[in-house]
């Protein structure tokens, strides 16, 4: 098997298509982030799942912004490494809840509290150090990530403007969600973002069908061409 760019952005499509998905079913299904959700069956699988969509979703966004490149130009390339570092972050703090969170739940139960509560707006009774500052730099990340690259999708011309405007309007409303609603509620502002870059792996996946249709039409045409002249 020989490995291609189209095999490359093909399965970058399909990657973003998945990560956007499981990233909107992980808000219906997050357990809450308390202590006596860490020791249970279904945070450890959230959380597989959540990295799992972290991961894909940086390789569907590489893709993405690969396919157009040098439309995107400087704020397109501030766009991906923003949403890059951000994915990057989301894949090691979901590894964590998932595999080390559990098992200091039993020794140091308030530490565990603590680490689960850092996206959950829980004032942290333990002295996290610096991971007290990770949900602020992920919210300039995941919103100013989000928000460039929408612009930059737009700005293209290459993939869907309206998975472009999606992400813009995700990009918005989750500060507003953050400030306004409760965390159960608040996660609900993710599902746009989700929906946008399942959006945007489609947009990618039909752009490459597309081309390829292309492709087949012109060598055809030449072909007829070169037997017209003889």
């Amino acid at each position: 098997m020989s490995i291609t760019g189209t095999t490359l952005t093909r399965a970058a499509a399909f990657a973003a298509m998945y990560a956007g998905l499981a990233y909107v079913a992980v808000q219906f299904i997050h357990p809450a982030d308390e202590i006596a959700s860490l020791s249970t069956q279904p945070w450890v699988n959230v959380h597989i799942l959540s990295f799992t969509e972290a991961v894909l979703a940086l390789v569907g966004i590489t893709g993405i912004y690969l396919r157009q490149v040098r439309q995107f130009g400087i704020l397109g390339l501030v766009s991906y490494v923003m949403l890059g570092f951000f994915f990057v972050l989301q894949a090691s703090f979901n590894f964590a809840e998932a595999f080390i969170a559990p098992l200091i739940a039993v020794s140091a139960p308030q530490l565990a509290t603590d680490f689960a509560g850092l996206f959950g707006r829980y004032a942290a009774v333990t002295d996290l150090g610096a991971l007290a500052a990770l949900p602020k730099v992920g919210a300039i990340l995941y919103v100013g990530g989000a928000l460039l690259f929408g612009i930059s999708i737009i700005r293209a011309r290459v993939l869907s403007r309206g998975a472009g405007i999606l992400m813009i309007v995700a990009a918005v409303i989750t500060p507003v969600a953050g400030a306004l609603l409760p965390h159960a509620l608040e996660r609900m502002a993710a599902v746009p973002m989700g929906l946008a870059i399942a959006w945007l792996g489609y947009s990618l996946w039909a752009d490459l069908r597309k081309n390829k249709v292309n492709l087949k039409r012109s060598v055809g045409e030449s072909h007829i061409d070169r037997a017209a002249a003889v």
